[in-house]
C-alpha cells in the first residue's frame, strides 16, 4: 500500500491514536521520535495480543485499522530521522564553510602584515 493511500485511509477512517489523550494522525507530525516510539510500542502489544494463534485466519477491520496505525508511525519516524540527519549534515557543512571563510581571512591579513612599509604605503596610493 502507498503512503498515499495509507494516509487516505487514516483520514477516512478518522484514526485516533491514544497519548495523552486522544490525538489526530496530524497531531502525529508535532510528536518527538521518542512519543511516536511510545506509541509505537503500545500499538505494537496491542497486535500482539489480536494476532495470537487462531483457527480462524479472518483479519478484521479493526487489524487491518491497526496494522495502517503501525504503518503511520513508522512513515513519520523514518520521515522525521531523515530530516534531523539533514539539518544535522547542513549545519556541520556550514560550520565547515564559516570555518574555511575565516581562514583565508586570516591568510589574506597574514599576506598584508608580510609587506613593507612601502608596499603598504604603494597599495594605499593605488587605491
Amino acid at each position: 500500500m502507498t503512503n498515499v493511500n495509507l494516509f487516505e485511509k487514516a483520514v477516512k477512517g478518522k484514526y485516533r491514536f491514544q497519548f495523552k489523550g486522544i490525538i489526530t494522525v496530524e497531531d502525529l507530525w508535532d510528536l518527538s521520535v521518542q512519543n511516536l516510539d511510545s506509541i509505537f510500542k503500545s500499538l505494537n502489544t496491542e497486535l500482539k495480543q489480536v494476532s495470537e494463534e487462531s483457527l480462524l485466519q479472518t483479519k478484521s477491520s479493526a487489524d487491518e485499522e491497526l496494522e495502517n496505525k503501525i504503518a503511520i508511525i513508522k512513515y513519520i519516524v523514518e520521515v522525521k530521522v531523515r530530516e534531523a540527519n539533514k539539518k544535522t549534515q547542513e549545519k556541520a557543512q556550514r560550520e565547515q564553510r564559516e570555518k574555511i571563510l575565516e581562514i583565508i581571512e586570516a591568510k589574506q591579513n597574514q599576506d598584508l602584515q608580510d609587506k613593507t612599509i612601502e608596499e603598504l604605503q604603494a597599495m594605499l596610493d593605488n587605491q
